[in-house]
């Protein structure tokens, strides 16, 4: 359905209000100018509803409502997995990594580094941060969102990624990460509203206007194998979701870097008024990331009944939101630039965080001033969008599931990543050494793997190679002395000196599990 000059004028008002919010809340008192903590972690200000809504503003986005209702067309609801498992990530990275973060008061993952280990840690990990959030993060989010635009409204992709880092630019360069946080708020609630709007009227079509009770029940009778959360080793995505390995394997590994180690994330709860502020905000992203499946995974498997036969799964959202009747078209399609724009804003703000304090001050400027900084970050943010633009089209435009393409890419580097800072909390003995190979080794383990057994899950591989980095690191430290121990027992988990402990029995136990499961 093409959209109405009502639904142009809602979407219309939209754009202005949400810019408008952002400026407002961007001003700052007369005689102060904007320093870095301003910029980059919004004054450490931010309360828990702002956390919590940001969270999932930053990783709800094109690649999550297109790419997610794209594999639930093609796999069903065992992708849903991702989220009701990263609800409960999300509370271990409350309870035994965020009081150590917001403790040692870091701006970013490779600052924390740093203090764990050395400065080529922090250096090395910058930029391989930088490049994934750059050319894998940033370019799919512009390339889905782009398609979505052109499948609704029939605008050009080129035009709509213009848009598309030009509205996200708009609202969030002047301000930050505090424009970002709080027009975030406006961005969650349209999110909500229009996936629960597209589901309720997916549903009620299945059921010829019975309602959404009558149409799930025609749903689960003409798609029932869309439904199994276990994936059988001879179902054809079992290479994407392999079957109970999903639950005590590699999915952990995704999970605790993307929650818990992953920039763009994490500074929400980095910016956060104190720990118990940003504790409350990690549960309150919890929740919300609870009802994602039904926003997100249950209009793909509509799809396959409604529209079946669709070209590329990725356009089974798009469709979808042609259900939606001239008028309120305009706020669902407004909900869904705003998953867009706020990821996008997300990405860029954690890019120039990063390149500013990591990787600039490190390595160009050893004492810029607070505003050369605040300027940099935002040459680095518009630089990095107009770089995703650039290389969109060439990258993602001959691939069907954007979002299968984005985990198994990250899967190259996820384990080392968790590998490291899991040795920097629980392991006393591991060094910068340690951690480099840890790092180095993931990506050379995983090519590996790639290449000469092609036919493992890449899930399994993540979880295998995972184990592997632990042992390397594990293996380098003991032949090495020189370790930078970090303070965690003067750290309170709720009075629980046995938290650290716990932490790494689990972690323990899952690894015991996979292991026997193979």
């Amino acid at each position: 359905m093409a959209m109405t000059t009502a639904d142009i004028v809602v979407f219309a008002c939209y754009c202005v209000s949400l810019i408008a919010v952002a400026w407002w809340v961007s001003r700052e008192k007369a005689g102060h100018e904007k320093n870095s903590s301003d910029y980059f972690l919004a004054s450490n200000a931010l309360p828990w509803w702002a956390i919590g809504s940001s969270i999932i503003a930053a990783n709800i986005s094109a690649e999550q409502i297109i790419g997610m209702s794209g594999s639930g067309y093609a796999i069903g609801l065992a992708i849903a997995s991702y989220e009701w498992m990263a609800a409960i990530t999300l509370i271990v990275v409350g309870k035994f990594f965020l009081p150590i973060f917001i403790e040692k008061k870091i701006y970013t993952m490779p600052q924390f580094l740093e203090q764990r280990f050395d400065g080529r840690v922090q250096i090395v990990m910058a930029f391989f941060w930088l490049a994934v959030y750059t050319f894998v993060n940033l370019t799919a989010v512009l390339y889905l969102g782009a398609l979505a635009i052109k499948t609704i409204t029939g605008i050009e992709m080129l035009h709509g990624m213009i848009f598309l880092a030009v509205f996200s630019v708009a609202y969030s360069l002047y301000g930050g990460l505090k424009a970002v946080a709080l027009t975030d708020i406006i961005q969650v609630i349209l999110l909500v509203f229009g996936g629960l709007l597209v589901s309720y009227l997916a549903l009620d079509r299945l059921s010829d206007g019975a309602g959404v009770i009558a149409g799930f029940n025609t749903l689960l009778e003409r798609t029932p194998e869309s439904f199994d959360m276990i994936l059988s080793s001879d179902h054809e995505d079992y290479v994407s979701l392999p079957g109970i390995s999903v639950l005590i394997g590699g999915m952990w590994v995704m999970n605790i870097s993307y929650f818990g180690f992953n920039q763009y994330i994490t500074q929400r709860t980095l910016a956060a008024k104190n720990l118990r502020e940003a504790q409350k905000g990690i549960v309150f992203a919890a929740f919300l990331k609870l009802l994602m499946p039904l926003i997100v995974v249950l209009p793909g498997i509509a799809a396959l009944v409604l529209v079946p036969g669709l070209d590329r799964p990725d356009q089974a959202y798009p469709e979808m939101m042609k259900l939606v009747p001239a008028g309120l078209l305009g706020l669902t399609f407004a909900a869904l630039v705003a998953a867009i724009a706020s990821s996008l804003a997300s990405m860029a703000n954690s890019i120039s965080t990063i390149f500013t304090l990591d990787i600039y001050r490190k390595l160009v400027a050893q004492s810029p001033s607070e505003q050369q900084l605040v300027v940099v970050g935002r040459i680095a943010a518009a630089t990095a969008l107009v770089v995703a633009m650039i290389i969109a089209e060439p990258l993602l435009g001959k691939l069907e599931q954007a979002f299968q393409y984005i985990q198994e890419f990250t899967g190259f580097f996820t384990p080392g990543v968790v590998a490291i800072f899991i040795l920097g909390f629980f392991y006393k003995k591991a060094n910068a050494n340690s951690a480099l190979v840890a790092g180095i080794g993931s990506v050379v383990l995983s090519l590996l793997a790639r290449l000469f057994w092609p036919e493992l899950p890449f899930m399994d591989r993540v979880g295998l190679v995972f184990l592997a980095c632990l042992g390397l690191g594990v293996l380098v430290a003991g032949k090495d002395n020189d370790a930078k121990a970090i303070d965690l027992n003067g750290i309170d988990f709720s009075t629980s000196r046995g938290a650290n402990t716990s932490a790494l029995s689990i972690s323990l136990i899952l690894a015991a599990l996979y292991v026997a499961w193979w």
